[in-house]
């Protein structure tokens, strides 16, 4: 792994970084970058400008491993809220949650509840419900939730990180149940006995994974701002480009988001928001380094 990826990702889950970071004004600046604010009338007026340019959006409160049920269910019903505003608005979009923020930690049965509710009422209004996948020790919890909402909700989606070595194994796995996949290369801090650590194998895997989905996901969904890999797999897959969509995370690449759009790509802007941005926001900017550390010290200048 990149040394200074590494420290990045160390940095995301270190507790007293993540008090104090968030204070300077060089670093909410930075963030400016990747998120339209902290609050879901920002999201929502972010996403009403993507709309102008065809891009249909997914919205993310963030937030992981909430300390209580109270929190948890905060976090449900600002997603609930969030989704009649959606309604409201008449916007193409969609919601992506995570487990710990709805109280796995706590008792996987009160993640699950929350996660049935949300995707009753995105069912509802005839959208689909995705959970984000967490570190690796979260990777079984998270497929066991997955597969039991599946089975009452066969929209809903599920994202896998194609970093980690047991990948293939869980999406062979899905493979009978007609799955909805997210796929992403992965953005955690793992041992390289669980995850790939070169970029060369993480992206063989990503696009073996995609081969893969492109037949047995009911729909694929490339979580990736690698446009030559999406030229790749536009070529190699049968389908070529009506075969998956696009998701691209706000503030990243939004002229390639445009002309993907403009060519007939189906792509979808990744908008997160929310005040617990710090662990997030570290793994955004440990995707490009080098490019995003340069970022922040033009800021803090």
């Amino acid at each position: 792994m990149d040394p200074l990826r590494g420290t990045l990702l160390w940095a995301s889950g270190n507790a007293t970084l993540r008090e104090h970071l968030p204070r300077f004004r060089a670093v909410r600046k930075t963030v400016n970058r990747f998120m339209p604010g902290e609050t879901a009338d920002e999201a929502l007026a972010a996403a009403q400008r993507l709309r102008a340019d065809r891009l249909p959006t997914t919205f993310t409160l963030l937030g992981e491993n909430v300390g209580g049920s109270a929190q948890a269910t905060a976090a449900a019903g600002e997603y609930l809220r969030l989704l009649d505003r959606i309604q409201e608005l008449g916007l193409d979009a969609e919601i992506s949650v995570k487990v710990t923020q709805l109280g796995f930690d706590l008792d996987p049965d009160i993640a699950a509840l929350h996660l049935e509710r949300l995707a009753e009422r995105s069912e509802a209004l005839s959208r689909s419900l995705w959970i984000d996948m967490e570190s690796a020790a979260y990777v079984d919890g998270t497929i066991a939730l997955y597969r039991d909402l599946l089975a009452k909700h066969p929209t809903s989606g599920l994202c896998i990180q194609a970093y980690l070595r047991r990948t293939w194994d869980d999406v062979r796995s899905l493979s009978d149940v007609s799955p909805t996949i997210r796929l992403v290369k992965g953005a955690y801090r793992e041992p390289k006995q669980l995850a790939f650590q070169e970029r060369a194998l993480i992206d063989e895997s990503f696009f073996r994974l995609a081969g893969h989905l492109a037949t047995t996901a009911r729909r694929l969904v490339l979580g990736t701002h690698d446009t030559e890999m999406v030229a790749r797999l536009t070529a190699a897959l049968p389908g070529g480009r009506d075969a998956f969509e696009i998701a691209m995370l706000y503030g990243i690449r939004g002229e390639d988001q445009r002309r993907l759009a403009a060519d007939g790509y189906r792509v979808r802007t990744l908008i997160s928001y929310g005040p617990y941005w710090y662990p997030w926001f570290m793994r955004r900017i440990a995707e490009k380094p080098v490019t995003n550390t340069l970022l922040a010290l033009r800021n803090l200048v």
